[in-house]
């Protein structure tokens, strides 16, 4: 788990970040045959890095049935922050809908985990297995050990790539700036005001009007 935490930090990019826990879920926690991360923006679903098929489907149906362990506590709807279901054969306690269509999916036992940090919660970690029973106590604690670490390392990431791409930004929008100062004789709050209106008035992103003017040497 050491080495797991710097290697998760040593990853380039967010996607990497997130390739690298699932990776790490069948590595590293005992029964886990499949793992992703469920992430509910605007109540739709998005599944994050999957290591196979079956992450997929079950975050899809977790979606159409608006119901189910990963998209209760990714979108923070209980006071929960994780779960485990142990056999799928078993009749449901929970999620009448979800664990009898998961089942003919092929999944025997499941177990999630709440992604968070102080600051922000993040999505479900989800391991699954097509096996009853796969998961233990021992799986439970290597599953919180891991989302503890993936949390941070998540949150990490995703912060260095705002960071950058505010930077990336800033700097299009200067050479977008340069190149209309240059060919209109503006001054820079001059050419900032052009970006801006025509930004506003062909409601494109600022960011994205700039890229143009790079690429094309002109808004027209």
């Amino acid at each position: 788990m050491a080495l797991l935490a710097r290697d998760l930090l040593a990853q380039e990019t967010v996607d990497d970040t997130l390739g690298r826990i699932t990776h790490a879920a069948t590595e590293l926690v005992e029964g886990c045959e499949a793992a992703g991360i469920l992430i509910v923006q605007a109540g739709r679903v998005r599944s994050v890095a999957p290591t196979d098929q079956v992450v997929v489907d079950s975050d899809r149906l977790q979606e159409r049935l608006a119901e189910g362990p990963c998209f209760d506590i990714a979108r923070s709807v209980a006071d929960e922050r994780g779960f485990r279901i142990t056999d799928f054969n078993d009749e449901p306690e929970r999620w009448p809908a979800y664990v009898p269509a998961a089942r003919e999916l092929g999944l025997g036992s499941m177990m999630g985990i709440l992604l968070y940090t102080d600051d922000e919660e993040l999505g479900a970690l989800d391991f699954y297995s097509r096996r009853p029973g796969a998961f233990t106590e021992a799986s439970e604690t290597a599953g919180w050990l891991l989302a503890s670490h993936a949390a941070v390392a998540f949150s990490s990431a995703r912060s260095h790539a705002q960071m950058q791409q505010a930077i990336d930004t800033r700097h299009t929008i200067g050479e977008a700036m340069g190149i209309l100062m240059g060919s209109h004789r503006l001054t820079e709050e001059q050419a900032f005001g052009v970006l801006r209106r025509y930004s506003q008035d062909h409601n494109v992103k600022l960011r994205d009007v700039a890229r143009r003017v790079c690429e094309l040497g002109r808004l027209d």
